[in-house]
């Protein structure tokens, strides 16, 4: 999808916000910040917001002069999705339906996003947990449930650090030998990288891999062509989070998309308020 004029004051905050969250010098932050705005309002609009959000961060990166300046964040989301997965695990088991359970758990994780307004803050992720069982889900899970038996090749695009903890719990649901896994290439935002990967335990229930790429989504053009070629074999495609949706949400593929709903223009298209637990096509 294209960016809209709606996404311009968003590409604003997330700079605001990741310099003073990454920068801790006030004269350092504003020249920074300012370099931003100018990148912002120069680039070319057309393009989807992760490919804006990919400009944005590789920029900090090279002013900072490090790699992953959100590491820290991300192992603060991943400690505290392991020390809440075991209470979800019994939560689950007292639901009806523990398919519909296990899609909801990894749907409700995608709020651990650094660069979405509507971000959970980490201390307020218990509570926020104890309500996804009676949230509203746009979606039909029994025919995402219903594809992944019929599929051979699953393609997983897994979203973000923390999240990528209860991504676990719906992949085990999923056809074991199915599923292959891919995460970021690098380093952007709280992207899930290959460590984070590791830190949920996914390698031991599939294949994972990087997909060459630093942006919050996937840019088909900007991954490896082992992502593209995988993604072109699958016959079943399930993408996490609202990165994924903007940059892959016109693609004929096979897509399911699981993410929250987090801004009133992917509201608008999808059909569902803000905070709607998403799980579909």
């Amino acid at each position: 999808m294209k960016t809209a004029l709606e996404c311009i004051p968003c590409f604003a905050r997330q700079a605001a916000e990741a310099v003073t969250q990454t920068v801790s010098e006030p004269d350092r932050r504003e020249q920074i910040l300012r370099t931003l705005l100018r990148v912002i309002s120069e680039a070319d609009w057309n393009g989807s917001p992760p490919a804006m959000g990919q400009r944005i961060h590789r920029l900090i990166r090279q002013e900072l002069g490090c790699d992953d300046p959100y590491r820290e964040i991300k192992q603060r989301m991943n400690r505290m999705a392991l020390q809440l997965l075991p209470h979800l695990r019994e939560s689950m088991a007292r639901q009806p339906d523990l398919r519909e359970a296990a899609v909801r758990v990894a749907i409700a994780g995608n709020l651990l996003d650094a660069g979405a307004k509507t971000q959970m803050e980490m201390d307020a992720l218990p509570r926020y947990m104890e309500t996804i069982w009676t949230r509203p889900l746009h979606g039909d899970v029994s025919a995402l449930f219903d594809a992944a038996e019929r599929a051979t090749r699953i393609l997983y695009l897994a979203d973000n650090a923390g999240e990528i903890i209860f991504d676990r719990v719906l992949i085990e649901a999923l056809p074991r030998g199915k599923v292959t896994v891919f995460v970021r290439g690098s380093p952007v935002l709280n992207g899930a990288t290959l460590d984070d990967a590791i830190t949920a335990g996914l390698p031991e229930l599939a294949p994972v891999f990087p997909n060459g790429s630093d942006a919050p989504g996937t840019l088909l053009d900007d991954c490896s062509g082992q992502l593209r070629d995988a993604f072109a074999r699958a016959d079943m495609i399930i993408a996490k989070g609202q990165g994924n949706y903007e940059t892959l949400s016109e693609s004929p593929r096979p897509i399911f998309f699981l993410f929250v709903v987090k801004c009133p223009v992917i509201a608008a298209r999808v059909g569902a308020p803000v905070g709607t637990l998403v799980a579909g096509r």
